[in-house]
Order: C-alpha cells, then structure tokens, then sequence
C-alpha cells in the first residue's frame, strides 16, 4: 500500500467519524412525561435581532403550529395586552414574571419563553436572504421544569441567475423594493417554526388535544 493511498485511507476514516459524532442526539423528555401540559402561554418573543418589527411579526405565527400538535394556546394578542396593562410594557419584563405567578393568573399548564436572534433580510447586488433564527424553553408553570427546548434557522433566498447581470441587479432592487413593503420574514417564520417544533428526535411531543381527536376516531 502507497503512502498516497493510507493517507486517503485515513482522511476518509476520519471524514466517517466525524459523521458518526455528529449523528443527533434523541432528546430527553423525562421531565415532560413528568409535567405533560394539555394549555400552553407564549410570551412575546426577546427580540435580538435588528427588526423592530420581528417581536410581534413572529409571535402571530406560533399558535397554529403549536393547535396543531395538540395544545390549547392562549390567544397571544390576548397576554400580550394583559401583561402591558398590568405594567410589564416589554418582553424582557414578561420573561421575568415567575412562571409560577403566570400560572395563578391565568391557569396556564406551561409558558413558552421565545429568543429571536435573527429576522429580516440582507441585500447583496445580486440576491437578497432572508433569515429567522429563534430558540424557545417550554417550563412547567407549577414546577418550574424545563419540559422541553429547540432552536431553529430558517433561510429563503432570491437570488438572480439569468447570466444576465444588468436583468439581475433589475430584479434584485426590484424585490428590495418589494420587501420594504411587505414582511417576507413572516413567511419564513413558518418555516422556522415547522423545523424547531418538528425536528426529528427533539420535536415537541404530541399534545393532548390531538391525542383525542385520534381515541375519537
């Protein structure tokens, strides 16, 4: 055997190691089975991101996916007045309420705590990328338990590639143009929420609610 060849040998054993380490792990619901919620409270997301706009754009896309894997979700434009009217104005405030207290008010089994570290888009000449990063703790309101966690990156991209370098710059300030007068990190907060709700191994397990429409059948 050359050298040549046991130096390719090796580099492609330690390409398949790197890939058996980086096999997901399955995430442990051992403290979910413990505090199984059938209601679920989202605060309004900590924005850390450079979009105002991101708080509430995001927030109005959560209750769907999370009705849809079987939870009640209090109404979110709901608890966000609530909060304000009882002087928590911003999300760090709300974070900061006891999760325990949030229970007394409202009888919520878990409230779901929301990080946006990326929303918006960026312009290059001939693309724009548009990207939502969050990562979300769901606590138990009486234990205090952490039930379960995730994150999530979501990208869209517009990028031109006619060949045809002055149609493409047209194209991409026509969709700059187009994004400052819409919201296209909404529609990819969608997608952020199907990877971070649903990921293989670490998904947010099936809610109650669902679980009885399917004994109903």
């Amino acid at each position: 055997m050359t050298l040549r060849t046991t130096l390719r040998l090796l580099a492609l054993f330690s390409v398949l190691s790197l890939a058996a380490c980086a096999t997901p792990v399955a995430y442990d619901y051992t403290a979910f089975r413990r505090h199984p919620p059938r209601s679920i409270l989202v605060l309004p997301p900590l924005n850390q991101s450079t979009a105002v706009e991101g708080t509430y754009s995001y927030l109005s896309t959560v209750t769907l996916p999370l009705a849809e894997r079987g939870y009640y979700v209090f109404p979110v434009a709901v608890i966000d007045q609530l909060m304000k009217e009882n002087g928590l104005p911003t999300a760090g405030e709300m974070h900061a309420v006891p999760p325990a207290k949030i229970h007394e008010i409202t009888g919520a089994d878990a409230v779901l705590y929301v990080v946006l570290h990326q929303y918006g888009s960026k312009y290059v000449l001939l693309g724009t990328t548009t990207s939502v990063e969050v990562s979300a703790r769901l606590v138990d309101t009486r234990s205090g338990e952490v039930l379960w966690d995730g994150k999530a990156l979501a990208q869209q991209n517009s990028n031109g590639n006619s060949g045809n370098i002055l149609a493409d710059m047209i194209a991409a300030a026509i969709v700059q143009v187009i994004n400052s007068k819409t919201d296209p990190g909404h529609q990819v907060s969608r997608l952020a929420n199907a990877q971070l709700f649903g990921i293989p191994k670490r998904e947010l397990p099936t809610g109650p609610l669902l679980l009885s429409d399917h004994q109903k059948r």
